[in-house]
């Protein structure tokens, strides 16, 4: 027992470290200011681009890690390619996020609820939430292609998870988040702008398209204040009750009790969030 936790726990590092190693660099490549409530890792005077190989060495913990505790058990391949495998599909949402924010690319037509799905899909969903149940599920000696359907759920929830995300960038309290909201001016395909361009008459889309990605505080007043006209607080709401409901009724027609319940404790940590 005490050695299931041990070997669980470094999973869990595994993990802290993926996140850690992602997080380091998209700060970089979103010119961040701040990170959990500290200044961002590359925005310290003596690091800088240094923070470029923390984040590869940060990276490389993982392997090595894998590599002393589960050498020789028989799910040690499948936890490699498992790592391998998400790792490859955060940094292709990683890459959609970024050319769909390009300097001189800048085109909000192009912005819809499936782009903003497959970006979160990708670059936050896998790694976030599919990834610690399918590790759990390796060690219990489970075929992850007998648990699609556990997947599919997880996804999802990440993808709500993101889409608060993308509220609290705009509406959360930076003193609570750790980090101040940069989603407008950096022209991020967030699930808010995607609603606001929906819900949008010609003059409301004229103002977005001249105002969205500017780094300019007027502009990013007047997109927050079509927001509010827009009442894009209350359709989350709709959308955040919806969805919980939705992924309620998915868990519970799950047939395992157990898996019913780590899906049930995951979606309460995240379910109406501030932070």
């Amino acid at each position: 027992m005490d050695d299931e936790i041990f070997l669980s726990s470094a999973l869990g590092w595994c993990i802290e470290w993926l996140q850690a190693y992602f997080l380091v660099l998209d700060d970089i490549m979103d010119s961040s200011h701040t990170r959990r409530g500290q200044p961002c890792w590359f925005r310290l005077s003596k690091i800088g681009m240094i923070a470029v190989n923390d984040g590869i060495l940060l990276r490389n913990h993982i392997p090595r890690v894998l590599k002393n505790h589960f050498k020789g058990k028989p799910y040690y391949v499948d936890l490699l390619d498992l790592f391998n495998e998400v790792e490859f599909q955060t940094a292709h949402g990683q890459l959609i996020d970024l050319i769909t924010t390009h300097e001189g690319e800048k085109d909000l037509s192009k912005y819809s609820l499936a782009l903003h799905r497959r970006i979160v899909q990708y670059k936050t969903a896998y790694y976030s939430f599919y990834l610690p149940v399918a590790c759990a599920l390796l060690m219990a000696g489970e075929d992850l292609e007998s648990h699609v359907d556990v997947k599919n759920i997880l996804i999802e929830m990440g993808t709500y998870f993101q889409v608060q995300d993308d509220y609290l960038d705009c509406f959360g309290d930076p003193e609570v988040i750790g980090k101040v909201g940069t989603d407008i001016q950096d022209f991020k395909c967030s699930w808010l702008v995607v609603k606001a361009l929906e819900l949008s008459n010609e003059g409301q889309k004229k103002l977005l398209h001249e105002n969205y990605g500017k780094d300019d505080q007027t502009c990013i007043e007047k997109v927050k204040e079509l927001y509010k006209v827009l009442d894009i607080q209350g359709v989350f709401l709709e959308y955040e009750s919806s969805s919980y409901q939705k992924l309620t009724k998915s868990i519970e027609s799950h047939s395992s009790k157990a898996v019913q319940a780590v899906l049930k404790s995951f979606l309460a940590k995240i379910y109406k969030r501030q932070k």
